[in-house]
């Protein structure tokens, strides 16, 4: 991979080269990879990313038993978990992403992998998305670990382009092996749902911003008691030159370095202010 110049100078690219897999110019690679998401350990998009990670070294992966989009960096506390392993070789536990990842981390894998990969998930995890995001929150999990991590998602719902989608997570994390990042670090990718060679490229964005998201949906279950549905995210309000939406939208794979620290550094000084006044 080799970087070309960007239209947007804020936004740095990684030109499209052709299949990825196997061995790089310095030898094989030999990696102990942990691969996760929030779909489940029976989604399309779990088994091909596992699948395009077994190019770089042993691959272990430990998923949700049912799908828990939506459920951010939640730990199950209220009761024990159970881990078990499918015809397929995957574990799968009864929590959360996170769960997954921590219970990888800290009893089940006989030594801390050399990276964290969650996805591919079925659907977009851009701009205020990745707050509530349990694929970001499985790769979150490695991060806090001190673990090079990556969350990689479809910006649209479907396994169409699946397969597609992994050949660029290959990519990308090829790059980080021939050419590494200081660790600890946390990559959200998101890959336009196009056949392979018809992305652009790779572009490193910031996080757009939505609008607020739809009301509820209100229903009767058949009890007659209300039942409420979350309504559907907002459509994208902040998604100019340089954010993950605009990359995505004009065919490119969106790169977006995530922090954890959540600190308002620019508002310190005028709450340490409002304490001390009259």
């Amino acid at each position: 991979m080799q970087g070309v110049a960007s239209s947007n100078p804020a936004a740095p690219t990684i030109e499209h080269t052709g299949q990825a897999g196997g061995a790089c110019a310095t030898g094989l690679f030999s990696l102990r990879i942990l691969v996760s998401n929030d779909d489940g350990y029976l989604a399309p998009g779990l088994a091909a990313l596992a699948q395009a990670m077994s190019a770089f070294g042993a691959v272990t992966v430990v998923a949700p038993e049912q799908n828990h989009s939506g459920a951010s960096n939640s730990l199950t506390l209220s009761r024990p978990l159970t881990v078990q392993r499918a015809q397929s070789g995957f574990f799968y536990v009864n929590g959360t992403p996170t769960d997954c990842v921590h219970i990888a981390l800290t009893g089940l894998l006989d030594a801390m992998p050399d990276i964290v990969v969650s996805g591919i998930n079925s659907g977009q995890n851009m701009g205020d998305d990745t707050i509530y995001s349990g694929t970001v929150a499985a790769a979150m999990e490695g991060y806090l670990f001190g673990v090079p991590s990556f969350a990689f998602s479809l910006v649209e719902r479907g396994p169409e382009h699946v397969h597609d989608a992994a050949h660029w997570a290959a990519q990308i994390v090829r790059r980080y092996l021939e050419a590494p990042l200081p660790a600890p670090f946390l990559l959200n990718v998101n890959l336009p749902n196009l056949p392979r060679d018809q992305v652009k490229g790779v572009q490193v964005t910031r996080l757009g911003k939505r609008h607020h998201s739809e009301p509820v949906v209100r229903a009767q279950n058949p009890r007659g008691e209300t039942i409420y549905w979350v309504g559907a995210a907002g459509t994208a309000r902040d998604a100019g030159p340089g954010t993950d939406f605009h990359a995505t939208a004009e065919g490119w794979v969106s790169v977006t370095p995530l922090q954890i620290d959540l600190t308002h550094t620019g508002l310190l000084p005028t709450v340490r202010q409002w304490l001390q006044g009259p």
